[in-house]
């Protein structure tokens, strides 16, 4: 099944996103604990994801692919980090995870206007899913968005991520110029 994907699309999956700090993003063990066997996983993972969106860097590519090529505001959400440009190509909203090729491309648009890819997002409607378990990929169960009607997950291939691979908010992205939509942290 196919879901029509409306414009608003980046500042609803940051509305619907937002469930706590950075740091409970999701990302995998790491260090010590970690059990080898799946960081050697994770990190093939990462290896074929960049080699299957290394051609999409440039937006162009992007856009012949399926992506759109305009998207209407930058996610941020100071100062936990920003999200990006979110390019979605609704032809891959499905119930199917393929891990080469993800339903979003994540980009940071530069101040001379360049847009450089810093991740990708995994994306799978919700009434498309019929297991009563959340669909996973790369080990990690994709979070709901229920405003959105998606379940998703990010993966920081293109751009290092302090607080996780995995995390929603990546403090080494930013959001430039009047396209921006500023999601600002709960008060406590």
């Amino acid at each position: 099944m196919k879901m029509r994907v409306f414009p608003a699309l980046a500042a609803l999956a940051a509305i619907s996103a937002w469930g706590g700090p950075p740091e409970s993003g999701g990302s995998p063990p790491q260090g010590p604990s970690a059990p080898a066997a799946q960081n050697a996983s994770v990190e093939q993972d990462v290896k074929r994801i960049r080699a299957a969106t290394e051609r999409f860097r440039a937006l162009d590519a992007a856009v012949k692919a399926g992506y759109p090529r305009t998207v209407a505001q930058c996610v941020d959400n100071p100062p936990a980090g920003g999200m990006g440009y979110h390019h979605v190509h609704s032809g891959l909203l499905d119930a199917r995870i393929e891990l080469e090729r993800p339903e979003i491309l994540v980009y940071e648009r530069a101040a001379d206007g360049r847009y450089a890819l810093v991740g990708v997002e995994y994306a799978v409607p919700l009434d498309a899913w019929t297991s009563d378990a959340p669909p996973t990929v790369m080990g990690q169960t994709l979070k709901p968005a229920p405003a959105l009607g998606l379940w998703y997950l990010h993966v920081w291939v293109w751009r290092e991520n302090p607080n996780g691979l995995f995390a929603d908010w990546n403090p080494n992205v930013e959001c430039r110029g009047d396209r921006r939509v500023a999601f600002h942290q709960p008060s406590s």
